[in-house]
């Protein structure tokens, strides 16, 4: 998956640290990210490449040695250097920079959301000893906003269902998704969202693994289960536009490497193919 950046090492630990002229920043802006492509592979700039103020960057996290930068300050393009979507990153390459863009999204979405004190409005300071933001006047503390949410996939004897999302720009199939609510647990999410979106009841619930997600600020919880009773689909179509019992066999070739939910597909076709032998 796309966090699998091994050897490589994040060292996501918040430092309060200063930047240098070489370090490197990572700058977005409406959802695009300030990168250079080049012979397949992407670049984020240095400091020194954008003139931009070290006194301004705000230390996000490292990979292996190498130490990238929030820089907040508007930058126009140049040396090479433009503004690509972010779900690009996707299938960038190397994938631990590819990383590094995603995680600094999700950081970035944070800081920009938190500018001002939610209770009185004074404007926040950075701590110096972890990475909070407080307010001077009622002493409001705010940490970076992770959200839980669930991947399901759900099987049917040999079928599986498969969904695509309505008004996304993503437009591949997928699993059903969904964020946790208050005052519920992640498995109770899982009954919920199937219900809510395709209208089936499931059982045997069971936790596979989690993925952060930066993309959205979620952290993603994968989970199989089986349809219990009725398998007759009625689509929520404000959430999907396409929702159907497949051949799992279809699922064969539909890992990329990246998400989760790909993942998932290859591990419910893998398992299949083990019962056919």
């Amino acid at each position: 998956m796309i966090q699998d950046i091994k050897p490589h090492r994040l060292r996501n630990e918040y430092k309060h640290l200063s930047a240098e002229e070489g370090d490197t920043c990572l700058i977005y802006r409406d959802g695009k990210v300030l990168m250079k492509i080049l012979d397949g592979e992407i670049f984020f700039p240095s400091f020194r490449e954008i003139h931009g103020d070290v006194k301004k960057g705000i230390y996000g996290f490292s990979i292996d040695d190498r130490k990238l930068f929030l820089y907040m300050e508007p930058v126009e393009e140049r040396e090479g250097y433009t503004y690509h979507n972010v779900n690009e990153l996707r299938q960038a390459l190397p994938r631990e920079m590819a990383y590094a863009g995603v995680l600094g999204n999700h950081l970035n979405i944070w800081y920009q959301d938190n500018v001002y004190c939610g209770r009185c409005t004074s404007r926040l300071i950075h701590d110096t000893k972890e990475r909070m933001l407080y307010c001077p006047e009622c002493g409001n503390q705010i940490y970076p906003k992770i959200c839980p949410a669930v991947i399901v996939c759900v099987n049917d004897g040999d079928k599986v269902l498969l969904t695509k999302y309505a008004g996304r720009e993503y437009t591949k199939y997928a699993l059903i998704a969904g964020f946790t609510e208050i005052g519920e647990t992640v498995e109770e999410t899982v009954s919920r969202e199937v219900m809510e979106e395709v209208g089936i009841r499931v059982k045997n619930i069971t936790y596979y693994k989690s993925q952060p997600w930066g993309f959205s600020g979620g952290l993603l919880m994968g989970f199989f289960c089986e349809a219990d009773g009725d398998t007759a689909l009625s689509i929520d179509t404000n959430e999907l536009s396409v929702g159907e019992w497949a051949d799992i066999e279809r699922l064969k070739d539909m890992d990329d490497g990246v998400s989760l939910t790909r993942e998932m597909m290859r591990v419910t076709y893998e398992r299949w193919a083990k019962r056919q032998k």
